[in-house]
């Protein structure tokens, strides 16, 4: 394995002209990945052409895939690699959950955090 795993979905992804490619570095705030990658398609035809090239690319590279969701309306595929975890989507689907701000928060950027007064929400006291 020459190519790192990032490198082959990030190439796999171009080749099939994927918009907005984004790779967030997520290893401080989980344990379950250490790369999110974040794509978007024109159509859902694209999106899931998007995710059979990341698949086929990233086994010919030897990597092994854990799993593959969303498929069946092709409107949000997640391709999962263990340690890398590949969304494609549909640009309004990608604007509604919008995955990067979420990924890319840290603790004191919600509001409530332990240094405020203010509750949290779901707090009892």
């Amino acid at each position: 394995m020459t190519q790192s795993l990032k490198e082959v979905v990030i190439a796999a992804l171009e080749d099939v002209k994927a918009q907005n490619i984004i790779a967030l570095d997520v290893r401080e705030l989980t344990g379950v990945m250490d790369t999110m990658i974040v794509a978007s398609g024109n159509s859902n035809r694209q999106v899931k052409s998007l995710a059979n090239n990341v698949a086929v690319e990233g086994k010919q590279a030897g990597y092994s895939i854990i799993g593959v969701e969303g498929d069946d309306t092709s409107e949000w595929i997640l391709v999962d690699f263990g340690d890398v975890i590949v969304h494609i989507m549909l640009p309004a689907t990608r604007a509604f959950y919008d995955l990067e701000r979420l990924w890319s928060m840290r603790p004191g950027d919600f509001p409530g955090n332990a240094d405020d007064d203010q509750p949290v929400i779901g707090d009892l006291s």
